[in-house]
């Protein structure tokens, strides 16, 4: 039976960053050819990063990808990975397609260039445009009509981009044309709570389609994204081959035995899930017999570890890729500034990390403490600028009571650290979690302000949950715990009020944010949300709050995404609404 050497490409691009992209995948494969590969296979868009959103529709991006795919496969053979193959994805435009309604603006297509012996011999675009949750591929895409058999080492391959893959045709196709292996290309977010859904997915696929599948997987962070990798390969029995860590760059190579190419092909007219085949002879000598390599299977994260790994890596790549040095956050000694300050030292590391405490009149001396214990363990800096004087000065001249003397003083403290920010050039980090984002418990102007929310889809359970892992798992590897225990037990309060605690306003957040699991992330109204046992009165109180905080959420920092539903790119209501939820 013939060998295949694969190579899958799990990097971290960057969107419109060409030159740093075509860098990137001349690198994997100079390092995929010294191990012997023949095949190497790079995520969905590699070359122009992903998602481009509305960049897709400019004329001169897509003349650039195009120009630089064309570059990038004589650069290859220049640089001695000429007999490699390499499937690259690229922005590229429908030919012959003319504008009209519902043709996004010059019919740009999500699509992948096979690169051989210094030229693209095959290009596919994909065909399922992926257009729910936080995808909107249909706006900006033109689909393909084409599923390609490439033959590699006299091996058929055949191709399909991402959500392609979820669809009937290209296994269906890829049984049809007896092809050996299926190849996909993905730019795949990650979300928590989907348990082994690509794993099992490849399995299917690959038992339905009787051969070999390859799934390959961005990294890292682009805006409130997070791409977590985790390419995997199975066998045709579905038998797992090999499989990459999670949120790291990592160049995954499998040997494979897989069966000749046949000279047998379907109908041209024949179609499989709306696809039609094409099949081009890339090389059609065997390779010769070598011994196989063994191949590390990397195991999944259990679900905090996850979860605060994407955190980390949404910040880290949002900080980097815009170019900022450092981050500055309000440390007020309150478990979500805590949790904050400890993902981002974890991040960038405690010299590019800055905390201010701005103690009030009505600041806890414990609050005080705990924001310094933080410094203390993790090493950043921290600065204190109490805020009484400031906040005295003002009452002088407003006379404000009440809500509106209580929000003076976050309004205050967002003050200093946007002054702070312009002075020192620090990204400011907005500390509120996904319950105070959904209920409106912030202060607009105040404590939302920043240029990153890194735990706005974090509910307020899940930030003590995740910050009680932080600290085992510092523990567990002989690291100082990095979250004041005090932080963690003490009742959360905004300490703008004498004796205030969350609780005055709130539901206690455990019945919070059950009941924002069933308005929020599964969208029942309320009639449903009661009939699950919750008392009528509390569901009126958190639907209310939640429906009026609509213009509050739109103007929150962006932060990255980790549940099934965020605020932002996944949950689009209108801010004028009339619409309400009636018990």
């Amino acid at each position: 039976m013939p060998q295949l050497r694969l190579a899958l490409a799990q990097v971290n691009a960057r969107v419109g960053d060409l030159e740093h992209n075509a860098d990137l995948v001349v690198d994997q494969c100079k390092q995929a050819a010294e191990q012997g590969a023949h095949l190497i296979v790079f995520p969905e868009m590699v070359l122009t990063g992903y998602p481009l959103e509305d960049l897709a529709f400019r004329s001169s991006i897509i003349k650039a990808s195009k120009a630089a795919a064309a570059d990038l496969a004589k650069r290859l053979a220049d640089e001695g990975c000429g007999d490699l193959v390499a499937v690259v994805g690229f922005l590229d435009d429908a030919e012959d397609v003319k504008e009209a309604v519902g043709i996004p603006k010059n019919a740009p297509q999500n699509a992948v260039a096979v690169m051989h012996g210094g030229e693209i011999v095959a290009k596919q675009a994909k065909h399922h445009l992926w257009n729910y949750g936080v995808g909107d591929e249909i706006r900006t895409f033109v689909p393909g009509d084409t599923i390609n058999i490439v033959q590699v080492r006299g091996i058929d391959v055949a191709l399909a981009i991402c959500e392609d893959l979820w669809r009937d045709g290209p296994s269906a196709a890829a049984k049809a044309a007896d092809a050996a292996l299926l190849v996909v290309p993905n730019g795949s977010p990650y979300e928590a709570d989907k348990d082994d859904v690509r794993l099992d997915l490849c399995v299917r696929r690959a038992r339905k389609g009787e051969c070999a599948l390859a799934y390959v997987n961005l990294v890292g962070g682009q805006d409130e994204l997070v791409f977590d990798g985790d390419s995997i390969v199975v066998g045709a029995d579905g038998t797992l081959l090999g499989r990459t860590e999670q949120f790291e760059p990592e160049l995954l190579v499998v040997d494979l035995d897989l069966p000749a190419a046949t000279p047998a092909m379907p109908d041209e007219d024949e179609r499989f899930g709306g696809l039609k085949i094409k099949r081009t002879i890339v090389t059609d000598e065997p390779a010769e017999s070598y011994e196989p390599r063994p191949v590390e299977i990397r195991e999944r994260m259990d679900r905090n570890r996850e979860i605060y790994t994407a955190i980390v890596v949404g910040l880290r790549d949002y900080v980097e890729k815009n170019g900022f040095r450092s981050v500055l956050f309000g440390a007020s000694g309150g478990i979500d500034s805590t949790l904050v300050g400890a993902i981002a030292v974890d991040a960038l590391g405690p010299d590019r990390v800055f905390g201010v405490s701005n103690p009030s009149s009505w600041s806890t001396e414990h609050s005080k403490t705990d924001a310094a214990e933080l410094a203390e363990r993790t090493g950043f800096s921290l600065d204190t600028v109490p805020i009484a004087p400031i906040f005295d000065a003002y009452q002088e001249a407003l006379h404000l009571e009440d809500v509106a003397e209580e929000n003076l003083q976050a309004r205050i403290r967002a003050v200093i650290w946007m002054g702070l920010s312009n002075k020192d050039g620090h990204l400011v980090l907005a500390c509120g979690n996904k319950s105070e984002l959904a209920t409106g418990y912030s202060t607009i102007y105040g404590d939302a302000v920043g240029g990153y929310a890194p735990i706005k889809d974090v509910p307020k359970t899940l930030v003590w949950e995740l910050s009680r892992w932080r600290n085992a798992w510092a523990e567990e590897h002989g690291e100082t715990p990095p979250i004041p225990e005090n932080a963690i037990s003490k009742p959360p309060s905004a300490e703008l009020r004498p004796g205030q605690v969350d609780s005055d306003s709130l539901p206690p957040y455990d019945l919070l944010d059950a009941i924002l699991d069933a308005y929020v992330e599964r969208d029942l109204g309320s009639a449903d949300v009661i009939a699950e046992g919750f008392d009528p009165e509390v569901v009126q109180q958190v639907i209310t709050l939640v429906d009026r905080a609509e213009y509050k959420r739109r103007q929150y920092p962006p932060g990255p995404k980790v549940s099934r539903r965020n605020f932002g790119r996944d949950r689009r209501v209108p801010i004028t609404n009339l619409w309400r939820e009636h018990l």
